[in-house]
């Protein structure tokens, strides 16, 4: 016994004791606490990086023990990288990243070393916040933006961790995605390789805050989880169990911004100014500004067909950056049947549709995984991927292509077949007679709007938070055909397959008799009434594509112009792209509408 406290003495004496109220009684909590990883088959290192003006950024970077000349796989972030980083408490790497904006598949099993850093203004990191950021100049006077930052960000890592092989890569979901692309506007020379997923590239004419000039009022909950606090700590709250009770009894998105305080957030006051696509939406706009700069770096763009975030700016900026690629081997796309970020997760279901396989984890091993290596690791070879990859729903089928799309309104390989609206409330692929000319008419009553799924509806969030919101997008659509404020156009039950490829574009005639009016246009597949070792599915409508575009911005985006009541007018608008095949028995089906609540305020 006396020997052993002999033994401890020398090895307490080394800890000092803490300073507490009371010496003769002092804490049992150490000034500092040293964690023992001896067992943990990585390193954590949480660095703060100086950017050019001198803001230090945190930044949590993970090296694979024993990891030699590895590369290095960046994510920037508003979410909290400590967080991203943390998803588990193990000694292990798999667990600790297995959560969002982390393949743990890819990046564990081919030893990459895994960088996280807070964007400024958020969580560990200095500087001030904007939800997204411009690009130095008439909208952004001081020397940063999210180009620079990232540039400096690389610059550091390559020079200061010397596990590394000195070739960078990035990737991110949504917002993260956003950031990966602005790091393609002025790239460092380290980065080899960039997969921007589901990424917010244009917001207002169709990602997270407005489409086609209508806006998302169901997103107020981000900006105000996103602005309030440094930390994303404050909660966005409701009296009702239905959003659609939460938005309907504040009368409009002004007066709920209002009553939520939202006022004193910098971004809620831009989108109060900012009603129509002007230059402050232009000049932000990702897919113009990666337009106007030269193609330096690899980049695969990774799309989801029913995002129901951000639908829109994939394709975009894939249209946008393709024609530079002119040896077709810098700009990859990928399309997948999925939600916002389910390329990450289980792939094998969406909602009521279920897959023949397990989609995203064929993507993650069979595409991204050869694709990242070969940029990154040394002696890898090279990927033998497509420059577009494209599920095809319906057939449950992977195609190959060497672009993308085969048919478009003009300049493709295959013209655009056209589906009309017909007399009797058909969808016929045969144009009207000049004496069939008629109309069909609905009531649309701001006082009952249209649900854009059936209620009570939850709010925006995610399968961890027992929500399901990521799956809307494929929700069963006869909730709405049974309404009498929504007008249904059905085709005969095909004979033969009928298979879309691109963006279907909305040529609408119609009139109102107010001044302004929302135009809501959904393309449906109809499956058959009964279903082969589905039942469930037996007439299942689902959503392939749809859209909403406000009346007001008929003749321009930029310029707000009221309505001539009760005169037949044109709206071209184009709906997110499909990759589906109507197969034999379904039946092709056309919903019109004018309200989508509360996704979309009431106009």
């Amino acid at each position: 016994m006396f020997c052993g406290l002999l033994f401890a003495m020398p090895v307490l004496a080394q800890i000092p004791a803490p300073q507490g109220t009371y010496p003769a009684l002092p804490s049992e909590t150490p000034a500092q606490f040293e964690v023992k990883t001896e067992a943990f088959n990585y390193a954590r290192r949480e660095v703060k990086i100086p950017m050019r003006d001198g803001v230090k950024l945190h930044t949590v970077v993970i090296v694979p023990k024993g990891a030699q000349r590895a590369p290095i796989l960046l994510t920037r972030t508003p979410y909290n990288a400590s967080a991203l980083t943390s998803h588990n408490t193990s000694a292990h790497l798999d667990p600790i990243l297995q959560g969002y904006d982390n393949a743990t598949d890819v990046i564990v099993a081919d030893g990459y070393i895994r960088v996280v850093q807070d964007v400024r203004g958020k969580h560990g990191s200095e500087g001030d916040y904007l939800m997204n950021r411009p690009l130095r100049g008439p909208q952004n006077p001081t020397p940063v933006d999210h180009a620079t930052d990232t540039y400096d960000t690389i610059d550091w890592l390559v020079k200061n961790i010397p596990e590394s092989n000195g070739k960078v890569g990035m990737l991110g979901i949504s917002y993260n995605g956003f950031l990966t692309l602005m790091a393609l506007v002025d790239p460092h020379p380290a980065l080899k390789v960039a997969v921007p997923m589901n990424p917010m590239v244009d917001g207002w004419v169709g990602d997270d805050w407005f489409h086609n000039g209508a806006f998302r009022q169901q997103m107020m909950p981000f900006i105000y989880r996103q602005q309030a606090k440094r930390g994303s700590e404050a909660n966005w709250w409701a009296s009702h169990f239905d959003d659609y009770e939460t938005y309907m009894s504040a009368g409009s998105a002004g007066e709920l911004g209002r009553r939520r305080g939202l006022e004193q957030l910098g971004f809620w006051r831009k989108i109060l100014a900012h009603p129509s696509y002007d230059t402050f939406w232009q000049d932000q706009a990702v897919d113009k500004l990666l337009a106007a700069r030269p193609l330096h770096v690899p980049v695969m763009i990774v799309h989801s067909f029913w995002d129901q975030e951000d639908i829109y700016g994939a394709i975009a900026v894939y249209q946008a950056m393709e024609s530079k690629d002119t040896n077709n081997d810098k700009v990859f796309l990928v399309m997948g049947p999925w939600y916002h970020g389910q390329s990450i997760e289980d792939g094998s279901a969406l909602g009521a549709l279920k897959f023949n396989s397990n989609t995203a984890l064929y993507f993650r091993q069979k595409i991204l995984r050869p694709f990242l290596a070969q940029y990154l690791k040394e002696g890898a070879p090279r990927a033998e991927i497509a420059p577009v990859s494209a599920y095809e729903t319906g057939t449950d089928t992977w195609r190959h292509l060497p672009a993308w799309p085969a048919g478009c309104a003009s300049g493709c390989t295959v013209q655009p077949t056209p589906l009309y609206l017909a007399a009797g409330l058909k969808l016929r692929f045969d144009p009207p007679k000049a004496n069939d000319a008629t109309f069909e008419e609905y009531v649309s009553d701001p006082a009952k709007p249209v649900p854009f799924r059936a209620r009570p509806i939850q709010p925006v969030g995610y399968y961890d938070a027992g929500l399901t919101w990521p799956q809307w997008l494929v929700d069963d659509q006869r909730e709405a055909s049974g309404r009498p404020d929504v007008v249904v156009f059905v085709s005969e039950v095909l004979t033969a397959p009928v298979k879309i490829s691109g963006q279907p574009i909305v040529n609408l005639i119609a009139s109102t008799s107010g001044t302004d009016a929302d135009w809501v246009v959904k393309l449906i597949d109809v499956y058959p009434d009964e279903v082969a070792g589905q039942p469930e599915m037996g007439g299942y409508q689902l959503m392939v594509s749809a859209d909403i575009f406000r009346g007001r911005y008929r003749e321009s985006l930029e310029t707000a112009k009221a309505i001539a009541p009760n005169k037949p007018l044109p709206y071209r608008f184009a709906l997110p792209t499909a990759n589906h095949v109507f197969l034999p028995g379904h039946r092709l089906m056309v919903q019109v509408q004018s309200s989508w609540f509360p996704l979309y305020d009431r106009n």
